[in-house]
C-alpha cells in the first residue's frame, strides 16, 4: 500500500489544485494531509478532496508534521511532496519505479532552475557539496522534500529527525550511514503557490547550522579531527616564531596545543556516540 505525506500549513490555495490531482492519479493511495496548525481554509479544501487530515494542535514545524504523518500512514511504501505546488504528482510513479530497482529511499532532485531564489540554490549546492564529500557519494538535492522510502526504513529514524526544516537533511544523511541505498531522480519543480514560509534572517542561521550538523550526524571526526589539526599547526607555528625570537614556550602556544587535543577527544567521543546511536540500525 502507498502513503502520501503533504505537510501543510496555510496552503489551502495550492492544496485546492493539488488534492483532485492527487486523488484522480492515486484513487486506492493512503493521502494524508498534516496539518500544521494552519489559520486558512486548509482543514476545508482536505475535506471536500476526501483526503486523511492529521490536525496538529498548533505549529510544530514541518518536521514535525513529518514525523506525525509517517506514525499515521498504512502504507509500506511512503511518498513526501510539499503541499506548495511545487511537485508534480504525476512524477511519483519515477520514484517507484527506482525503489523497484532495490533502492531503500529516491529523492527527487532539483537542477538550479528548480531552486527557490539564487540565495537557496548557492546554499543548496553547498550543502550537496558538504555532504558529498561526508558520505562518499554523489548527493544531488539534500534539501528536496520530495522523495519516496520505504517505510520500516525511515520509521527508525524518527527520533533523529528535527522538528523543523532540516528532516531532509537528516535522514539523508541517517541513510547513508546505515548503509541504506539512497537514488536520486531527476525532476522538474514548478514556482510555489503563495508565500513561502522560510525566512532569510531567522532561518539563515538554521541552515548554516546544518552544515556542522551534516558532519556530527554523519562522522564527527571527519569535522573535528581537521579542526584539531588546525589548532596544533597553529601552536606549532607560534612555538616556532616565540623560540626564534624570544627563545621561549608561550602560554598562546601550550593554549592552542591544548585546544587541538581537546577538540579531537571531543571529536572522538562523538563518534563513539555516534556509532552508538546506529548501532541497532546495522
Amino acid at each position: 500500500m502507498l502513503s502520501i505525506i503533504l505537510p501543510a500549513k496555510n496552503e489551502a490555495a495550492a492544496l485546492a489544485l493539488l488534492l483532485p490531482r492527487l486523488r484522480a492519479g492515486w484513487p486506492d493511495a493512503d493521502i494524508i494531509v498534516v496539518d500544521d496548525g494552519s489559520t486558512d481554509d486548509t482543514p476545508r479544501v482536505c475535506s471536500e478532496a476526501g483526503v486523511r487530515t492529521v490536525r496538529q494542535a498548533y505549529s510544530m514545524g514541518n518536521g514535525a508534521a513529518i514525523k506525525r504523518g509517517a506514525r499515521e500512514a498504512r502504507g509500506d511504501i511512503l511518498v513526501f511532496m510539499d503541499a506548495d505546488g511545487q511537485h508534480d504528482p504525476t512524477l511519483i510513479p519515477r520514484l517507484l519505479d527506482r525503489l523497484d530497482e532495490g533502492f531503500d529511499m529516491v529523492v527527487g532532485a532539483r537542477d538550479w532552475s528548480g531552486q527557490a531564489g539564487v540565495g537557496r540554490g548557492v546554499a543548496n549546492t553547498i550543502y550537496n557539496w558538504l555532504a558529498s564529500r561526508m558520505t562518499g557519494f554523489a548527493v544531488k538535492d539534500l534539501t528536496s522534500g520530495f522523495r519516496a522510502v520505504r517505510a520500516d526504513k525511515f520509521r527508525e529514524f524518527l527520533h533523529l529527525l528535527p522538528n523543523g526544516f532540516s528532516y531532509p537533511t537528516t535522514c539523508t544523511m541517517a541513510f547513508f550511514r546505515s548503509a541504506y541505498a539512497v537514488a536520486y531522480e531527476p525532476i522538474p519543480v514548478a514556482r510555489r503557490v503563495g508565500r513561502s514560509h522560510i525566512r532569510p534572517l531567522r532561518d539563515g542561521v538554521r541552515f548554516l547550522l546544518i552544515i556542522f550538523k551534516i558532519a556530527t550526524l554523519y562522522s564527527p571526526l571527519k569535522l573535528f579531527a581537521p579542526a584539531s589539526v588546525v589548532f596544533f599547526l597553529l601552536g606549532l607555528g607560534h612555538y616556532v616564531h616565540t623560540y626564534v625570537t624570544s627563545h621561549r614556550l608561550t602560554n598562546m602556544s601550550v593554549l592552542l596545543f591544548s585546544a587541538a587535543v581537546i577538540v579531537f577527544l571531543i571529536g572522538l567521543v562523538s563518534e563513539q556516540i555516534t556509532t552508538l546511536t546506529y548501532r541497532r540500525h546495522d
